[in-house]
């Protein structure tokens, strides 16, 4: 959009070719499952198991292949997004339009990155489930889905906080990240369950 602001990307680390193959993959997975599956979470078991690096890069994926695409960091009590990808300038965020501080489009920052466009965290708020859960954040996914091709979500890990599933009930679909060997197959299934429950379509 005209008068957009514009932010700076200048991620700490590059992913090599094969981590680049597999967000490829990731991202073909994605547009095979039907062209409605526009709107997706991604959410972890845990704190440090990937979630946002692979947010991040997946949606960067989608914006290199030609699609309009919006990068939403939800995580509104540990977000490592601005700190990790060094962005600077990003005075506004998810937390400000949610709390009905600030529009969309004030939120919404254009980047270095064709075709990609982000929201960041913004202040952390007292009431994050509550901020999440307002019709602001459906209203927000309905107006962005007008201008974007696809909408990737970072959400706070559903291990620890309800925060995923409350978005998940939002979106066309969602995906669940856990590093190898670090939960047992029980407790992975019981998560998955979780966020089955929210959005049956687990991507």
């Amino acid at each position: 959009m005209i008068g957009r602001n514009t932010v700076t990307i200048n991620p700490t680390g590059k992913l090599d070719r094969q981590k680049g193959e597999i967000i490829r993959t990731l991202r073909a997975n994605i547009e095979f499952t039907g062209v409605e599956n526009r709107v997706i979470a991604i959410t972890s078991a845990h704190p440090n198991d990937g979630k946002t690096t692979t947010s991040f890069y997946l949606a960067g994926a989608f914006a290199d292949a030609g699609k309009k695409t919006l990068f939403v960091d939800a995580d509104l009590r540990k977000s490592i997004f601005i700190g990790e990808y060094r962005i600077k300038n990003a005075e506004f965020g998810l937390s400000h339009l949610l709390s009905g501080q600030k529009s969309l489009d004030e939120v919404i920052y254009d980047t270095n990155i064709e075709n990609l466009s982000v929201i960041v965290a913004g202040t952390f708020p007292t009431n994050p489930s509550e901020l999440v859960g307002n019709p602001r954040f459906a209203a927000m996914l309905e107006k962005a889905r007008e201008e974007f091709d696809y909408i990737i979500i970072d959400t706070p890990p559903i291990g620890a906080v309800i925060d995923a599933a409350v978005i998940a009930k939002q979106c066309d679909g969602s995906i669940f990240i856990t590093a190898s060997d670090s939960i047992s197959r029980n407790v992975a299934r019981s998560m998955v369950e979780q966020l089955r429950a929210a959005n049956k379509n687990i991507l």
